[in-house]
């Protein structure tokens, strides 16, 4: 625990380097600004999913109860038909930028504890193991933050493309973190 402890200073600059990065990617960059399209339809399909009055949620359309139903006609007609989605509903009202923000910063600290936590427990809190705990903790931090992004791919329908540019964005937080771990190192 108290290589971990000594490691306050990189944990804090790891969350702090992925916060300015994503932040450059998001606002400076924008090379996410792609990853969402817009329905020709919107209002149409706006006034559509309001009259369902939903929760906030997720969704699927078509809608099966038990996998067993994919086989009647009926759900067979749905798929063919389409469209087929997946469908996320948040409350109404502007988004609370402040809110998403603070949770992405404590997330991207939960993340660089971890990270820490197992390369400590790898390779110890040891000067000459520097370079190695660097290496750890960037793999680490690269996994945290990207790998959940190809589960969507495989899953939700996320397109490939977004998700090979999140796992960049994911590279470029492992590797920030790596260093500033590397510089710190004690």
């Amino acid at each position: 625990m108290n290589h971990l402890l000594a490691l306050w200073l990189p944990i804090l600059l790891s969350a702090v380097v992925v916060f300015v990065i994503s932040s450059l990617i998001h606002m400076v960059f924008k090379w996410h600004a792609s990853d969402y399209g817009r329905l020709a339809n919107e209002d149409v399909v706006r006034d559509a999913v309001r009259a369902g009055a939903p929760q906030p949620g997720r969704y699927v359309m078509p809608f099966c109860a038990d996998m067993k139903d994919m086989a009647g006609e009926s759900m067979k007609r749905k798929y063919a038909e389409g469209p087929v989605a997946h469908i996320t509903v948040g409350p109404n009202g502007l988004p609370s930028m402040g809110k998403y923000l603070g949770l992405w910063f404590a997330w991207s600290l939960v993340i660089a504890i971890v990270a820490a936590f197992l390369t400590t427990q790898t390779v110890g809190g040891y000067p000459q193991f520097a370079r190695k705990a660097a290496k750890l903790f960037g793999a680490i931090v690269f996994i945290a933050h990207g790998f959940g992004s190809v589960t969507e791919s495989i899953w939700m329908m996320r397109p490939w493309s977004s998700t090979a540019k999140y796992l960049l964005d994911s590279a470029l937080y492992a590797v920030a973190s790596g260093l500033v771990l590397y510089w710190l190192w004690e």
